[in-house]
């Protein structure tokens, strides 16, 4: 017995020491001689000649072994990054890979044979996963990244290859490092085309999941069990949410529209099963039979987006004249005489856009032609509903839009959120706003259907950024923001059922044209008895109570199919559908009508253009100065700087024709932070120029401002004195001009990301 333990016991101590790791010395050797080997006979293989067969067959053999001791090695370096002993595995003790073995990467994954690519793509994942140290050793080697792209590029029949070295991206692009190092090289644009070529014959299935990722839906995508157009995709969304706006522009225009084409039907698919159900759940039925990505709908949303953002150079658009002409006459006369007597001054019953259907010119055409009126219902709203997607709100001086998609990549693609997007809202006796739905979040296919039952009963649906939504409102809407000299405008879509009231009393921050489109709409403006124009942004009264105080009088307007009614802000209103005075044996319409929002924020306003003028005189006079500000005289210079800008901001707040929207806050010259961005992209604007002091630096302030009272007074009067008589508007106007373009850049590629998720 105790014989025949030993017998047994011999054989396995014996297996255990022949599977004893290898030194990295040892595996190079092997390897190396194995790869000259395999090379060798490549050459002899490659010859055509008939008499060589021979001599080729008898070499198979040989050939065959090298390249299974390609395998096994390779086998073994990627066990010993996956086993227990991670710490300190005894090829790697200082979680990098030995140069020699990296240097061999790139000779195995360029190998004729297709297991040996896996293999090798396979260590490269692991090994990128394995440590920051190795990942960057591997991201930042060319000849691994380009012995990948060989690898992804290979021919049909080497598809695992292709899948392999898609894997090894998604592994490396695991670290800021391996991302960058990934969409600086060829690599993004190689995945691009390959998938386009890959995908032309795949259907994809679609289907999402909560599992695993909380409340976030998982993306679940099947091509017709086919792993590789799944892998590509997954790696090209990676990538491309890793792109900075310079790395998106070097990606070849045809290849990046065609991608773009795709992953818009693509996401046509996916917004009509998260309408339906944002919880479903695979069956495992389907589940085993499928390809599963790895991306979320968030992640393909920003994809989307980021595709889009790439736009022309901004010129005057085409549709400024058009809008000119066909809201306020057909030579664009009216225009000056409403700037003159009635922009920010009192409303105005403009008259009827549609006078120039005859000449092309309606601006609503291809939007009217959509509409469909003769069932009870409108069925047009229940089409547009089920094409739209959430627009999160950007704020008015975001100057960076990827920086808009870091803060929003979360909420990019998701069903529409009620109360931001959309609201379904009347007015009842007491004149006050009652919602059809309460504690709703999003708005899915089962509340689209119930708008339908809230419309029944008197409710008004009310849609808001509709220029972000169709393309043909954002054309007009584009036109008129340059026609006022904005960087946008913005468009709400209201339809309201016969005899009700949507909105209760109130006023805007904002200027408004509303253009009736459907039916007819009495509308009630009052006028206040002194005009103060609010503040953009700035809390406004809602209530009829609160709007109606302090009014010297009001006036009744019946807006008919085609008219335009200017409400300056400030101006309370209200409207409701009624039996139009003019036909008092019909009854009462539905009505449909658009209103086009002028919002004038603060850097493009007459205070912030004296604040403009500011900067760039102060900019002139450091050029042309050589006074340090270290010097008394310096400091007291630049402290009158500072008072100018909270004296410009009191005129802009005590005179409602100097100030235009200024944003309220504890802080005074908050609201003209946005001169940081007067700079060049490598200026950068000096903090004390346009910022507050703390509260510290503001003692230390006013204290020396006290030592030196009647230097201090001095200065400030010639800072003032100098400013106003040398400032001149052609100089101040190129510099607005600049900041303004910065402005409509944003708001530019904002829309275009927002009209590509809608699929226009």
């Amino acid at each position: 017995m105790e014989q025949q333990e030993r017998r047994t016991i011999r054989p396995k101590h014996k297996r255990k020491r022949s599977k004893k790791s290898m030194k990295s010395e040892t595996i190079f050797a092997l390897m190396l001689a194995s790869l000259h080997a395999t090379s060798s006979s490549s050459t002899t293989f490659a010859n055509p000649n008939k008499k060589q067969r021979k001599k080729n067959d008898s070499r198979r053999p040989n050939s065959y072994h090298h390249h299974q001791l390609q395998l096994q090695l390779l086998t073994q370096l990627r066990l010993s990054l996956l086993s227990k002993t991670h710490n300190s595995p005894p090829l790697f003790p200082n979680l990098t890979l030995p140069l020699p073995i990296l240097s061999l990467l790139p000779l195995l994954l360029t190998s004729k044979y297709a297991e040996v690519v896996c293999k090798c793509a396979e260590f490269v994942g692991v090994a990128a996963l394995f440590s920051l140290e190795m990942n960057e050793q591997i991201a930042g080697d060319d000849e691994i990244v380009k012995g990948l792209i060989f690898a992804l590029s290979s021919s049909n029949g080497r598809r695992s290859s292709s899948i392999a070295a898609c894997n090894a991206v998604l592994d490396m692009a695991t670290t800021s490092f391996g991302r960058q190092r990934l969409v600086e090289s060829s690599f993004l644009e190689c995945l691009i085309f390959h998938f386009l070529q890959v995908s032309r014959n795949s259907q994809a299935l679609v289907c999402l999941s909560n599992e695993e990722r909380g409340s976030e839906a998982r993306l679940r995508i099947r091509f017709e069990e086919d792993e590789l157009p799944v892998s590509l995709l997954d790696a090209s969304i990676m990538l491309i949410n890793a792109c900075s706006t310079e790395n998106l522009e070097k990606i070849p225009k045809k290849l990046s529209e065609s991608l773009l084409v795709y992953l818009k039907k693509f996401w046509t698919k996916v917004r009509s099963q998260m309408l339906l159900c944002t919880n479903t759940i695979l069956k495992r039925s389907q589940e085993s039979h499928s390809c599963v990505s790895n991306f979320s709908t968030n992640n393909l949303a920003e994809s989307i987006f980021r595709l889009s953002i790439i736009v022309d150079e901004l010129t005057t658009p085409r549709h400024m004249d058009v809008v000119k002409r066909c809201i306020f006459s057909r030579d664009g006369s009216g225009f000056e005489n409403f700037m003159e007597n009635n922009w920010e001054v009192s409303p105005m019953l403009i008259g009827k856009f549609s006078s120039g259907l005859n000449e092309g010119t309606d601006i609503f055409g291809s939007f009217r032609q959509s509409l469909d009126f003769y069932e009870a219902f409108p069925s047009f709203l229940s089409t547009i509903l089920k094409n739209l997607v959430s627009c999160p709100p950007i704020t008015s001086d975001e100057l960076d839009i990827l920086h808009f998609l870091k803060e929003m990549k979360n909420q990019l693609g998701c069903p529409m959120i009620y109360k931001q997007d959309i609201r379904v809202l009347k007015t009842q006796n007491l004149k006050r706003e009652v919602h059809f739905f309460q504690d709703l979040q999003f708005l899915i296919m089962d509340d689209i259907l119930r708008c339908k039952e809230a419309y029944e009963e008197g409710y008004t649906i009310a849609l808001r950024g509709m220029e972000f939504r169709l393309g043909s409102i954002a054309d007009l809407v584009d036109g008129l923001a340059y026609l006022f000299g904005q960087p946008s405008a913005g468009v709400n879509m209201y339809l309201t059922p016969p005899n009700s009231q949507g909105l209760a009393c109130h006023r805007d921050d904002h200027c408004v044209f509303v253009c009736q489109l459907v039916g007819v709409k009495k509308w009630t403006v009052f006028h206040p008895k002194t005009l103060q124009l609010p503040r953009l942004y700035e809390t406004v009264e809602n209530t009829h109570e609160a709007a109606t105080l302090a009014l010297d009088g009001s006036e009744q307007i019946f807006l008919r199919e085609g008219d335009v009614l200017y409400i300056p802000r400030g101006f309370p209103h209200e409207a409701c559908t009624v039996v139009d005075n003019d036909r008092p044996n019909e009854t009462a319409e539905l009505s449909l009508h658009l209103t086009l929002a002028i919002e004038v924020e603060p850097p493009f306003e007459w205070e912030g253009f004296a604040h403009v003028a500011l900067h760039n005189w102060n900019q002139n006079q450091k050029q042309s100065s050589s006074m340090s500000c270290d010097s008394l005289c310096g400091s007291l210079n630049a402290i009158s700087v500072i008072l100018m800008r909270v004296a410009i901001k009191l005129i802009g707040d005590s005179d409602p024709t100097f100030r235009k929207a200024c944003l309220e806050n504890e802080d005074p010259l908050q609201q003209i932070r946005w001169l940081q961005h007067l700079g060049n992209d490598e200026q950068v604007i000096e903090v004390q120029e346009w910022s507050i002091p703390s509260i510290e630096q503001l003692q230390h302030l006013i204290l020396f401002c006290h030592d030196h009272k009647d230097e201090a007074e001095a200065a400030f009067m010639e800072v003032k004195c100098k400013f106003c008589n040398e400032a001149a508007f052609e100089d101040v106007e190129k510099c607005y001009k600049i900041l303004l373009g910065k402005y409509r850049k944003v708001r530019k590629q904002y829309t275009s990301g927002m009209l590509s998720l809608h699929c226009n």
